[in-house]
């Protein structure tokens, strides 16, 4: 499994536009391209910064729909009063669901970089480790994690229920993050919290 991740800062002022947007135009579009497993939609209202994520079932199928997306993206852009969003793409290493997120569903992100020879160990102590731990946390949905197995950057998502479980779980998560992070020699880059605005993926157990 795959994903291209588009992250835009948009006006504040246009974000309802955007999400309805991306809801009503972009996600059907999307939803009918060959190998697609579905989109989701990070926002923060304060900063305007959005992150629109869709999975793919392999590289091939990720890689076909790169034009098409890229026109979608550029509409996007405009709706939101964004310019030049930034377009990453990873392996969707791991995905681990312990309830679906709900409409008032929030995110945190934690970003980060590894050896990559020691990726195999990292998948290794996420599953053994990180998934029971996180799930004994209060409101806890579900956990994925994306990977660029060439530069070690990956990208680690925990959902909660709402914004009150979210910022219940903060100080407890701050403290597994940095006990992983020691533990496995990463280097974090970004920790940022968000609402999740869309959760349409269909990526399967991933673990």
């Amino acid at each position: 499994m795959h994903a291209r991740s588009t992250t835009l800062m948009a006006d504040p002022d246009h974000l309802d536009a955007g999400i309805t947007d991306v809801r009503d135009s972009v996600l059907p579009a999307v939803s009918e391209m060959d190998g697609c497993v579905g989109l989701s939609m990070l926002c923060d209202r304060d900063s305007g910064r959005c992150i629109v994520t869709t999975a793919w079932e392999s590289e091939a199928a990720m890689a076909a729909t790169s034009e098409a997306i890229r026109r979608m993206r550029e509409r996007a852009a405009e709706e939101f009063g964004a310019t030049a969003p930034e377009v990453r793409e990873w392996e969707i290493a791991a995905m681990h669901r312990l309830h679906a997120p709900g409409d008032a569903a929030c995110a945190r992100v934690t970003w980060s970089r590894v050896d990559p020879a020691t990726i195999d160990r990292v998948l290794d102590v996420f599953r053994t480790d990180l998934i029971p731990r996180m799930d004994e946390m209060p409101g806890f949905r579900s956990l994925s994690l994306l990977l660029d197995r060439q530069t070690g950057d990956n990208s680690l998502t925990a959902v909660y229920a709402d914004r009150r479980a979210m910022e219940a779980s903060r100080q407890r998560a701050m403290y597994i993050r940095d006990e992983f992070r020691r533990r496995l020699h990463m280097s974090a880059t970004e920790v940022a919290e968000f609402d999740v605005a869309l959760h349409h993926l269909r990526v399967p157990e991933l673990v």
